[in-house]
Parts: structure tokens; C-alpha cells; sequence
């Protein structure tokens, strides 16, 4: 099958929204107390879960069109998103060791990537 590049797209959007998601549950973790009623009413917790949502919609509409094995890696983009948006919003270092392994991601996904056309 082939893989068209809308749906890498979606795919990698999917991962970048999907990573946006994680911020919004370790902000909303931050505020959960020992009681359901801060579960329900944190707001953060809630942008979290509904970004995760969007994100599996995206996930499905490229994954509709496109292999498996090339698209699903391609999720992995997501976990550089997330070291970014670790240092932005809640101050983690960014050290040289999570440099390099961002560097071997990006290498792995551009594999994938030549390996689809």
C-alpha cells in the first residue's frame, strides 16, 4: 500500500496535539487532591483528555490511507514535542543525553519516511 504524505501529516499532527494532551494532564495532575470532585472539576485534566481526543481522531483519519508500519512510528514525533513543551511550560532541563535521543528519533522517522516513497 501506499503512503501518501496527507496522511504522514495527519499522523504527525495527531502526535503534536496528542503531545499538547500530556501537558494538560501533568498540569492538571498538579492540581488533583485526594476526592473525585478534583478529578471532575479540574479543567486541565479535562483539556488534556479532550486534546488525546482530537489527537485519535487525527490518528484515524492518516491511518486510514496509509501503512501501518510507516505512519505509526511516525507517533514518536510526539515525544519531541513533549520534551519541548516540558521545558516551556513546566521548566525540565533539556539535557545533552535527551538531545541525542531526539536526534536518533528524527533519524528513525526520516528513515521511515524515504522508506515510504
Amino acid at each position: 500500500m501506499y503512503t501518501p504524505v496527507s496522511s504522514m501529516l495527519w499522523v504527525t499532527s495527531g502526535s503534536v496535539v496528542g503531545s499538547l494532551g500530556a501537558v494538560g494532564l501533568k498540569a492538571g495532575a498538579r492540581h488533583v487532591e485526594a476526592n473525585l470532585r478534583s478529578l471532575v472539576s479540574n479543567w486541565r485534566l479535562g483539556a488534556g483528555l479532550g486534546l488525546y481526543l482530537v489527537s485519535t481522531v487525527f490518528f484515524i483519519r492518516g491511518l486510514k490511507t496509509g501503512d501501518l508500519s510507516i505512519l505509526y512510528p511516525m507517533v514518536s514525533v510526539g515525544y519531541i514535542c513533549t520534551l519541548i513543551w516540558a521545558k516551556l511550560f513546566f521548566g525540565e532541563k533539556i539535557t545533552p543525553m535527551k538531545i541525542t535521543a531526539v536526534l536518533l528519533i528524527l533519524a528513525g522517522v526520516a528513515q521511515l519516511g524515504l522508506a515510504a516513497g
